[in-house]
């Protein structure tokens, strides 16, 4: 690609101009059907969000990649406009969340493989919902998706999960937007990524999330070695006086690996967000990362984790 960019939620941008990502966010989370049984993943007040954002982005953060994805709590206008307020790039989703943030009976599972293809590359190319499929009328806004998610669980793959994956990979295809996963605790990671490489993607432009919550080295270098990219977001998570695993497998993965491992915070809960009076904060990476790097005698990968594999992983490849 002459001109490799990135799609945000304020139109394409240079992936020259990318700067320092976080590569797992969840920046607005609408009321919704997740929401009310999970009250404390609402992130819907546009003023705390824009606070947190421009803490982000006064320590140097330019890009977060944001994972909510359709009709789950997504809100394009207030994604658009707390990105014009802090100055941060926002790449938004399309995609499917885990089977629990849904009802039973949602549209996710009568929907056809070619169907739920269509949905995801219009959100791409056209626009994404201002009521997120919420109700029988789409109203395609200027906000395009740059990215599509899909999740798995403890178990095997389903039948269903499966058409949810050729769908993804299908959109993959045909509009050249990267892809981020969801995994529980890093299990089925393994299986994603052999899985995408059967389907024929685009290895190098699919992100798999939360794999160090599997914890071992060994299992990490497998799901590695097939080629996709991970993204670690547990650093601040582990409980004091035991491991801090996602510090032990920067250290032993990123010589071997210094292109494919990215960071992010995950900080779905409000709770985590200092504008909301809790923490530890959006800034906790960009003010811890570059001290263990420097103390491990790694200093050299934080522009990779930070800065080149996020530009790499979440341009478009076509």
């Amino acid at each position: 690609m002459k001109n490799p960019f990135f799609r945000s939620v304020l139109g394409d941008v240079a992936s020259s101009a990318m700067g320092l990502t976080y590569s797992h966010e969840h920046i607005i989370i609408e009321d919704s059907y997740l929401t009310a049984s999970h009250p404390e993943f609402l992130l819907n007040d546009v003023e705390k969000v824009s606070k947190e954002l421009s803490d982000f982005q006064s320590l140097g953060g330019q890009t977060v990649v944001e994972t909510t994805p359709a009709n789950c709590g997504r809100n394009p206008l207030k994604l658009a406009e707390v990105s014009r307020r802090s100055g941060v790039n926002i790449i938004a989703p399309t995609g499917i969340l885990l089977e629990i943030y849904y009802p039973e009976t949602h549209w996710r599972y009568t929907y056809s493989e070619d169907q739920l293809s269509d949905l995801f590359i219009a959100d791409i190319q056209e626009g994404i919902d201002q009521f997120d499929y919420s109700g029988p009328i789409v109203n395609r806004t200027p906000h395009k998706a740059g990215l599509i998610k899909l999740a798995t669980g403890d178990d095997a793959f389903s039948a269903h999960q499966e058409k949810i994956f050729r769908a993804v990979v299908n959109a993959h295809l045909a509009t050249g937007a990267p892809i981020l996963t969801h995994t529980n605790f890093g299990r089925q990671a393994l299986e994603q990524a052999k899985l995408f490489e059967k389907l024929g993607a685009k290895l190098d432009h699919v992100v798999l999330s939360h794999v160090d919550r599997a914890k071992e080295v060994d299992y990490n270098r497998a799901v590695l070695d097939v080629g996709v990219r991970v993204e670690y977001d547990s650093a601040f998570r582990w409980k004091t006086g035991e491991p801090n695993h996602t510090l032990i497998l920067l250290e032993n993965l990123l010589p071997d690996y210094s292109q494919q491992i990215t960071l992010g915070m995950d900080m779905a809960k409000n709770a985590y967000w200092k504008s909301y009076g809790g923490g530890p904060g959006l800034t906790y990476l960009i003010e811890t990362i570059p001290g263990f790097l420097k103390e491990k005698g790694l200093e050299e990968y934080y522009q990779n984790i930070f800065f080149d594999t996020p530009r790499n992983l979440f341009s478009f490849f076509k």
